[in-house]
């Protein structure tokens, strides 16, 4: 007599665990993402200039090193940081200085930032600054975009192409 209670605790125990699974499933209703809204996406890896330029070797250097290592330019691995700025229809989005990575600073700068927009028509401004210069910007693209909602926009950096991709 004792093993069909334990069964039917059992069966009964499993049916409640159903439910409750079956409610947590379907209710409180989760939004992850506000209909109304648009995600604009700012991702890129770049290395920027060298911290110091190149120099020339001496014929006498040269000399003093092994010949192995008897390379005519000396060049330093840290890099500059990267100056990013995001705008979106003239309000600043985001703006940071990017160090570079790696343990000599030789790396490229990483960006990965994701930024709530509402939907609609927007101007969307991108600016870089990867050299010495104290002052503007080395690569800016200026682009209209209609943002439908939920719809996700992506703002890549490619300098061998010219500089900002927005997909």
């Amino acid at each position: 007599m004792a093993r069909p209670l334990a069964w039917l605790g059992q069966g009964a125990v499993y049916g409640l665990l159903a439910l409750g699974i079956g409610y947590c499933s379907s209710n409180p209703d989760l939004t992850r993402f506000p209909p109304d809204m648009a995600l604009v996406r700012l991702s890129f890896a770049h290395g920027a200039e060298r911290r110091e330029p190149c120099r020339t070797r001496s014929p006498e250097e040269l000399r003093e090193l092994p010949p192995n290592m008897r390379r005519p330019q000396a060049c330093s691995r840290e890099r500059l940081p990267v100056l990013v700025e995001l705008e979106l229809d003239g309000e600043v989005l985001y703006r940071a200085s990017l160090e570079p990575t790696g343990l000599a600073r030789d790396g490229p700068s990483r960006v990965y930032e994701r930024f709530r927009v509402p939907a609609g028509r927007h101007q969307l401004t991108a600016r870089l600054r990867d050299s010495r210069r104290a002052e503007g910007f080395d690569y800016e693209r200026q682009v209209d975009v209609d943002l439908r909602p939920r719809q996700s926009l992506a703002i890549d950096f490619r300098s061998e192409t010219g500089g900002f991709v927005v997909r």
